[in-house]
């Protein structure tokens, strides 16, 4: 039996849409609406007018668990695994309410994903996979399988990846691949 080919793919800003829920809850917050195009090539959280905002959020109980899925992600993973080992990966350690609550939302928007499939860490350095999906370089640079970087705000400049913007293009890319 052929061994399938393994997939590790990010979750914050790749099947969760973290740019929009930064937006979302900014302007909750604070009351401006940043529009998107204003985070576009600056370092993730940068872009709103009031310093360390987004990294404010990001350690406020319920942030990660009221993520929103990214359109189209339930479905890509849904047929990926069909033909490949998906294993969800994400850095999980620097927040530290984030674990539970990324767990949680992965039994909500992913239930048909195993526990051992979900990949919890710190450096992302140590994944052996044929594929990485992510949205940061950082995680991508040292990869030593095919990488895809997925369109984020803060990544919007970075051009040394193969880049999908939407899920629709990471199937594509993973189809023309094989």
């Amino acid at each position: 039996m052929k061994s399938l080919k393994r997939i590790a793919v990010d979750m914050d800003g790749v099947l969760a849409d973290t740019d929009s829920h930064f937006i979302a809850w900014y302007y909750n917050i604070y009351g401006i609406k940043v529009p998107y195009e204003e985070l576009l090539g600056k370092p993730e959280g940068e872009g709103f007018p009031e310093k360390g905002a987004a990294r404010k959020f990001a350690f406020t109980p319920g942030f990660f668990r009221t993520l929103p899925v990214m359109p189209g992600a339930i479905e890509a993973i849904t047929e990926l695994m069909k033909d490949y080992e998906i294993y969800i990966v994400s850095a999980a350690m620097e927040f530290p309410q984030s674990l539970p609550e990324k767990h949680e939302w992965l039994q909500q928007h992913f239930p048909f994903i195993s526990w051992r499939n979900i990949v919890f860490c710190g450096d992302k350095s140590l994944i052996n996979a044929d594929y990485m999906i992510d949205d940061h370089p950082k995680n991508l640079d040292n990869f030593k399988g095919t990488t895809i970087m997925f369109h984020a705000a803060h990544n919007a400049n970075i051009t040394h990846h193969q880049r999908a913007n939407t899920w629709n293009e990471v199937m594509a890319l993973l189809k023309s691949d094989n």
